[in-house]
Parts: structure tokens; C-alpha cells; sequence
């Protein structure tokens, strides 16, 4: 039956698989992948570290070709290798670098295994980790130890189609170890994450003396009313905007000098008392002349009375 062939292809597949991640062990083998073609069968091998896969002259390849066509019965195997950019986000790599550790140098640096591979992942960008290791380790008696770190969803479908999942074991002398590693990988969207977007904010250039100028240079604006109950509009005058002008800075403040009075000054006679003066000056002189004798007169040519001259001619006779 049709069933039956597809259930006899993919448990070959499955075979495959399982053979080629045992013989690569220590390579940082990921996965494999295996595709029908009409030029034959088509496999590529993902890794961490394909100079390792391929060996000195291509020689482990060639090895897993002829074990392929012989012993799964493959008629074209063409094997490929594809390198794996990042393999601290790679469960299956951590899994197995962390087995082999632990047959290398014993259980008993296991924690010091398990917080570098927290710290490795989480540096690389992931979301969260978890890591169990569950065995005779490090005393007789099995325990189990957890080392985690960032978040991890442990139910809901997310956990089981989101969070990458690989085991591996460990041999040791005292026993069997199992290592489970679970990885969130960066790229995870959740369904409960929310983003906040900040409201970009417009920025104006140039200080308040030249946004005052700018305002001052626009037309004016006429007041509008609004028509009222009767049907009549008021008439509106056309208003300039008044800006605040910029207060202007204060000058220091300096000593006032004292003020010197001026002398006052002889008020000037108007034209009507200078008349008067005059006639009651030739008034008085008129006067004199008629009361005084005939040898006091002065001579027709001198009509001004010197008083300098007469102190003069007594000082003369005197002497």
C-alpha cells in the first residue's frame, strides 16, 4: 500500500540520520537533512565545523558514501556540508559540547560547564535558556541541576513550536548523564510583547527675537464679529498684533552728579517801561538846568558831567 512505502521511506531517512549524527560527534554536527532527486539522493550535513566533517583529502566523506550505498542501500548519495553561523543558538551543538566536556574532564567541573554555556548564549542574543543535568553527578546518589537564565515559556504552543529543544547523554564511569538544553531564539515574536512609540516632537530653530520679527513682518489681522440676533454685522477697525517687546538690558547704576545754580539773570524791561524811563530821566535833567546858575553850566560842547576829571584837578591843587 501507498501508506506502507511512505512510512518505509521516512523511517530510512530517520536511519540515516541517526547513523551520520554518531559518527560525527565531535564536530559540532547540528542536523541532517535528506532529499530525493532524479540524479539520486541528495544529503547535506549541517556542522559547526566542516574542515572536521570533510577530513584530510575528503577522505570521511568518501568513508560515509560507500557505508551509505552498502549498508541503507542508496543508489547516489551526494553528500553536502553546510556551516552553521551561529552555534551558541544551536541546542543540538550545546548539547553535545557539553556531553563531551563531561567525558573529557569528569563531573566534576559540571557547574562551571553549565553557567560558561549560559553566558555564551546569552551573550549571542537569545531571549532565554535552560539547562538540566540529570545523572550521578557529582556524588553517587542521581540529582538533577538546573541552570537558566533570561525568559522561557514552558507551556502554551509557543513552547512547543517557538523554544528549540535537544538531548544528548554522557558516559561516564559512575553512570549514564542526560543533558537537556532549551533555547528561545532572538527572533521569536511573542504575542504578549508590546512596543511603545515615542511622538515625534517638531523642533523650531532660531530664538525668540527672531519668531517675534517673523510675527511683526505678517499682514495685519482685522478683527472679525460675529453678526448678532437683528442681522446687523459690526464694523471692525483693522488691529495690528501687539507683540511683547524684549525688556531692555539695565544700565548700571552711576552716582548723579549735583546740580551748580546758575546766576540769576536781570529780567529785561519791555518796551513800555524803557519809554518811561527815558522821559523821566530828560524830566529830571531839564529840572537841574533850570536850577542851577548860569556859571555852573557847562559848556555848549560838553554836556556830560565827568566825575573822574574833577577828582583830578582837586588832587592838582591840593598838591
Amino acid at each position: 500500500m501507498i501508506e506502507r512505502q511512505f512510512v518505509e521511506k521516512k523511517l530510512k531517512e530517520f536511519e540515516v540520520q541517526e547513523f551520520i549524527a554518531e559518527n560525527l560527534k565531535r564536530v559540532g554536527h547540528s542536523h541532517t537533512t535528506l532529499t530525493r532527486t532524479p540524479m539520486g539522493e541528495r544529503i547535506v550535513i549541517h556542522a559547526s565545523k566542516p574542515g572536521l566533517v570533510v577530513g584530510r583529502k575528503g577522505q570521511n566523506i568518501k568513508t560515509l558514501t560507500k557505508t551509505l550505498k552498502t549498508r541503507f542501500k542508496l543508489d547516489n548519495p551526494q553528500i553536502e556540508i553546510a556551516e552553521v553561523e551561529n552555534g551558541n543558538l544551536n541546542p543540538t551543538i550545546l548539547a553535545e559540547r557539553i556531553a563531551n566536556t563531561l567525558e573529557r574532564f569528569g563531573p566534576n567541573r559540571f557547574k562551571g560547564i553549565g553557567h560558561r554555556t549560559i553566558a555564551d548564549v546569552m551573550s549571542s542574543g537569545a531571549i532565554g535558556i535552560e539547562v538540566l543535568i540529570s545523572g550521578k553527578i557529582p556524588s553517587a546518589r542521581a540529582r538533577r541541576w538546573r541552570f537558566y537564565q533570561g525568559y522561557l515559556k514552558k507551556s502554551g504552543d509557543l513552547a512547543v513550536t517557538g523554544v528549540l529543544k535537544a538531548y544528548s547523554t554522557a558516559k561516564l564511569k559512575t553512570g549514564t548523564v542526560g543533558i537537556q538544553v532549551r533555547i528561545m531564539p532572538p527572533d521569536l515574536e511573542l504575542p504578549d510583547k508590546v512596543e511603545l512609540f515615542d511622538e515625534p516632537v517638531m523642533e523650531t530653530e532660531g530664538t525668540d527675537e527672531e519668531l517675534i520679527a517673523d510675527e511683526n513682518d505678517d499682514p495685519m489681522t482685522t478683527a472679525t464679529a460675529d453678526t448678532k440676533s437683528d442681522g446687523k454685522k459690526d464694523t471692525s477697525v483693522p488691529v495690528a498684533k501687539q507683540t511683547a517687546k524684549p525688556a531692555a538690558a539695565k544700565r548700571p547704576a552711576t552716582r548723579k552728579k549735583k546740580a551748580t545754580p546758575k546766576p540769576a539773570s536781570k529780567p529785561t524791561p519791555k518796551a513800555a517801561d524803557t519809554n518811561d524811563a527815558a522821559g523821566t530821566a530828560t524830566a529830571t535833567k531839564a529840572a537841574d538846568a533850570s536850577s542851577a546858575s548860569p556859571g555852573d553850566t557847562a559848556p555848549p560842547g560838553n554836556t556830560t558831567h565827568n566825575d573822574t576829571t574833577t577828582d583830578l584837578t582837586e588832587a592838582s591843587d591840593e598838591s
